[in-house]
């Protein structure tokens, strides 16, 4: 990674673009070769710069009032994982990747709600695994 890069001011950055409705500025955190998978809805995939402003422009202009509220940021091992209000002012985590030279190489999102059912089915135990032989 860059000496200078902060991966989490980006992401911040990022929010910003996005309340600002300045796709300019917003396509120019991805790298030419980005990628966006988003699974808020039927799932998406936006590789490289024209695709991802087909992606983002209709999102960014239509914002609900409470649209890329910051709930909590994360940096990990691999980037960053982001907890917001989307465009439409609902919870999605959304997980980041970056260049070496500090642009966003991808991006990976899904509702918060999705991610709650996913963990509580994983801790259920089957009824047949709790009776005895």
């Amino acid at each position: 990674m860059a000496d200078d890069f902060d991966p989490v001011a980006l992401v911040v950055d990022w929010l910003d673009a996005c309340r600002n409705r300045d796709l300019v500025t917003l396509l120019d955190l991805y790298a030419d070769d980005a990628m966006a998978e988003c699974r808020c809805g039927e799932v998406k995939l936006s590789e490289g710069r024209a695709e991802l402003e087909s992606y983002w422009r209709p999102r960014l202009d239509a914002l609900a009032p409470t649209a890329f509220g910051l709930e909590e940021i994360t940096p990990t091992t691999d980037g960053v994982v982001l907890d917001y209000l989307s465009h439409e002012g609902q919870p999605v985590r959304i997980a980041f990747s970056f260049t070496r030279d500090g642009k966003i190489r991808a991006t990976h999102c899904m509702p918060v709600a999705e991610l709650q059912e996913r963990a509580a089915d994983e801790l259920l135990v089957p009824s047949h695994a709790l009776r005895p032989d």
